[in-house]
């Protein structure tokens, strides 16, 4: 039977009880526990064997790849990005970079990496590998059944006693950073990691370099001011430095070298200015095309005599320059340099002392800047403008050899380097190398860990072992033996000689470190055990995964490819 009511009243029409089953249906779904409380595609991963023993597999993995490189024999990855590039290279930031890591644990290992790389510049492939080597041994100790806060506690002990017994093992300071020699001497380690057999070579570049841009004030040493400019052909022998700005590229004009010139640097090119609105001119005859292009070519003539009465000899433009600027500039006997990258254009402002210009008019005389010469030379049919000043805030280092490849990994081996220049400038204390570091604090820590109570024993002296890595792996790089080279390296240790480290080179498995000159900077070890030990503690902490559903975008290229040019 129906219902009537009355009109203009609020009807009410109860829903079809099928409606309220689907509605019921959406909110209770038949998936129980965590899955129930998020979208459809979400994952959740909880307890020790699902989250923390995957998270240490990944990490692990990303330790294997990264350890093979360690050393002055370790081998090269070849990567190929998403973008198609090739990398032929030993140095674990650019691999970990190019690599592009997904997976979320592994990620944090990465930005160790990273952190490690802005703080210090060196010794990135040792917060991989020991954090990948730390998070080895807390497994093996979870799977024995200790409880993954001991393990925390143990290794948050060994790590602050690591760095108290790394003190009284400093070998060496450097005392005068204005000395090649000293530089020299620090950076030349770092260099034999990567390119072992140029190490001196370079690491005379490198220090003459850092000497010419040393500022009063060694602490405030900029790594910007050491440029590296690749020129290929040749060999890394014939690579020098010099003393202002190297540019891989010539003269936009006929004018090839200037002696004692002024400088003016325009930013936004020579060249006609367009007028913001658009317009129209109607030209009714012959003569007045004519008159109109003369009234252009008056115009450019008078700002081009403006810059040479100004005393002008070299424009720097970091725009296009017109053929008719281009012309009056030859003209007038300008040498004239063109520089795309606005980066580049601030560096040579500062070499040369010039203010930027962004109007189109003769400079101001404080704008100007100055340099003592500029020409353009040739190497290997490729041409350069070196400018060189007076009092050169930045120094280039001119890098030579017969490969892209091989100019790409000196190149990140200078950088290296350099960086290990702006360390020393602040803490000139250095450990000895070639492993010897690590296996004296694994003797020191181990006799420590004997007399820690409770299960923390445990972590402490697998901390102990983890330090291990680096000597084992130096070892195995080389083609030694890696027991026989850890049982040597105890045994000498034992005995107090403390700076006795792995031979790579030589016939014999140990060498002293210190006196052969293999030493590695103090502060940069302590960051690198601070960073990987940050990094693991982390990895150790999660004991559950959430992981929201992608977010939808454009489907993957048929045939793979894509990556994050196809979003």
């Amino acid at each position: 039977s129906s219902v009537k009511f009355r009109p203009n009243l609020l009807t009410f029409c109860p829903a079809p009880a099928q409606s309220a089953e689907i509605h019921t249906g959406a909110m209770f779904n038949k998936q129980t526990g965590f899955q129930s409380l998020m979208k459809d595609g979400g994952k959740h991963f909880s307890g020790v064997d699902e989250t923390l023993i995957k998270n240490i597999e990944a990490c692990k993995n990303l330790a294997q790849i990264t350890k093979t490189s360690l050393g002055p024999y370790g081998m090269n990855k070849l990567i190929v990005n998403h973008l198609g590039q090739h990398f032929v290279t030993s140095d674990t930031n650019t691999m970990l970079t190019e690599m592009e890591v997904m997976h979320p644990a592994a990620k944090l290992i990465v930005m160790a990496c990273k952190a490690q790389r802005q703080e210090c510049g060196d010794a990135t492939n040792l917060v991989v590998s020991f954090g990948g080597e730390l998070l080895m041994r807390a497994e093996e100790l979870l799977k024995e059944g200790i409880h993954a806060v001991d393990v925390l506690k143990g290794y948050e002990l060994a790590r602050n006693k690591t760095l108290e017994f790394i003190e009284p093992l400093k070998v060496w300071t450097c005392k005068d950073m204005r000395s090649t020699a000293e530089l020299e001497k620090c950076v030349k380690t770092c260099i034999a990691s990567k390119q072992l057999g140029f190490e001196a070579p370079l690491a005379t570049l490198v220090a003459q370099a850092c000497v010419q841009v040393m500022p009063s004030n060694p602490s405030k040493f900029d790594v910007d001011s050491v440029r590296v400019t690749k020129v290929q052909g040749g060999n890394p022998d014939s690579s020098f430095v010099v003393e202002g700005m190297a540019i891989a590229r010539g003269p936009s004009g006929v004018e090839t070298c200037k002696e004692k010139a002024k400088v003016a640097v325009y930013a936004s090119g020579i060249e006609s200015q367009s007028t913001e609105t658009k317009g129209t001119v109607l030209l009714e005859s012959a003569e007045q095309l004519q008159n109109y292009t003369k009234g252009e070519e008056q115009r450019m003539d008078e700002f081009i005599k403006s810059i040479k009465d100004a005393g002008v000899d070299v424009v720097i433009s970091g725009g296009s320059i017109s053929e008719i600027a281009g012309h009056f500039l030859n003209k007038y006997k300008i040498m004239v340099l063109k520089i795309v990258s606005k980066f580049e254009l601030k560096r040579v402002c500062r070499t040369v002392g010039a203010t930027s210009i962004i109007r189109t008019g003769p400079p101001l005389p404080e704008e100007l800047g100055y340099v003592e010469s500029i020409k353009v030379e040739e190497y290997a049919s490729q041409k350069l403008t070196i400018l060189k000043t007076r009092d050169a805030k930045i120094a280039t280092i001119v890098l030579r050899s017969a490969s892209p490849n091989v100019l790409d990994e000196l190149e990140r081996a200078v950088d290296n380097a350099v960086n290990v220049v702006r360390c020393v400038a602040k803490d000139p204390h250095f450990l000895p190398g070639a492993g010897a570091t690590e296996i004296e604090l694994a003797h020191q820590l181990q006799q420590f860990g004997a007399t820690v109570p409770g299960l923390d024993q445990y972590a402490v002296l697998k901390f102990a072992e983890a330090l291990e890595v680096v000597p084992k792996i130096l070892a195995e790089n080389s083609g030694h033996n890696h027991t026989d080279a850890i049982t040597l390296l105890y045994s000498e240790h034992q005995q107090g000689k403390k700076n006795i480290g792995i031979d790579v080179e030589g016939g014999s498995i140990v060498l002293d470190a210190a006196e052969n000159g293999i030493l590695d900077h103090a502060e940069s070890k302590k960051w690198a055990i601070r960073f990987a030990l940050d990094a693991v503690l982390t990895v150790l902490h999660v004991d559950q995964i959430i992981m929201a559903k992608q977010a939808g975008g454009p489907g993957a290229p048929q045939g793979g490819g894509g990556g994050r040019d196809a979003d």
